[in-house]
């Protein structure tokens, strides 16, 4: 098992819910990364023989034994994920319009587990556009607010996002997020914002455009003890206290939300992740909430 050290980011949305459940310092945290696997970035290992790498140096020494040798870095990405104010309504790519508009073989996909519900009661999902002709006007007028369709959410529900939804999360909103693919997220609008040095954040009008499919809306799920399961992955919610060992015959991320863990002789913090290759187990937890992700097999 390789114990994964959280990687704090800290963005201009983010706010005050990840430090008090994560024990973390730090104000505005958007998202706590419990695994995130890139160049420049990567989650420290924190025990056994590759204690002290990152797991962007290790990913390529096991890749292979897990059928991903096709991936550059390892292809989940995993936080808890704050929302103090409403995100910047957004869309990412499909695999073909990542691969037209970055060259990149993947886009990005993306879900949500609520573990506090926004304020408004909903999110930003989904067009308001009745047809090519109206998506093309209300764009052209900067007419965003009004382009973008809300679905209601509360606390426990799923939602997953198809790339290519317009979307965002919105102000009082607390997740467990998994990401797969591509980095890449395309703007509308962000309200205006500035950063610290007045700035307004990037916008990427003609490549959003370009990405969104306005017919698409995501739906709300609900998990009832099996595996809600995706095109490129799957994820199931554990909330018990009983003995868990990795079942599944491929390598599985488990992420600890509420609750105490210790594996392998280290206390594991909240808004962590262990990865347990095929029969590892853990020693001794008081699970409150916890979920554990992998690679559907068909795309490894």
């Amino acid at each position: 098992m390789l114990i994964l050290k959280r990687i704090i980011h800290t963005t201009i949305w983010g706010g005050p819910k990840i430090s008090r459940l994560a024990g973390v310092e730090g104000e505005n945290i958007g998202h706590l990364y419990s695994l995130y696997c890139r160049e420049g970035i990567s989650n420290e290992i924190l025990n056994g023989e590759w204690l002290g790498k990152t797991l962007n140096e290790v990913f390529p020494l096991f890749k292979a034994e897990f059928g991903m040798s096709h991936y550059d870095y390892f292809p989940l990405t995993l936080a808890l994920t704050e929302a103090q104010e409403n995100l910047s309504i957004q869309v990412h790519p499909n695999d073909a319009a990542a691969s037209a508009l970055e060259h990149r073989a993947r886009g990005k996909r993306e879900s949500w587990y609520f573990i506090d519900a926004p304020a408004s009661g909903t999110i930003i999902n989904g067009c308001t556009c009745r047809d090519a002709e109206q998506e093309a006007a209300m764009i052209a007028q900067g007419q965003f607010m009004a382009m973008a369709d809300t679905l209601p959410v509360k606390v426990g529900d799923y939602v997953f996002v198809e790339p290519g939804t317009l979307h965002a999360i919105t102000a009082g909103s607390l997740v467990y997020e998994i990401e797969e693919g591509a980095d890449f997220t395309y703007r509308f609008y962000d309200y205006d914002r500035t950063d610290a040095q007045g700035n307004k954040r990037e916008l990427h009008i003609d490549k959003a455009t370009r990405a969104l499919d306005i017919h698409l809306k995501s739906q709300v799920r609900h998990y009832d003890g099996q595996e809600i399961q995706e095109k490129t992955y799957s994820t199931k919610l554990i909330n018990a206290t009983a003995a868990y060992t990795n079942e599944s015959g491929t390598l599985e991320c488990f992420t600890l939300v509420r609750g105490a863990l210790k594996c392998d002789g280290i206390e594991v913090a909240p808004g962590s992740t262990v990865l347990l290759w095929p029969g590892e187990a853990l020693d001794t937890q008081q699970i409150e909430l916890a979920f554990v992700s992998k690679m559907q097999e068909e795309n490894l």
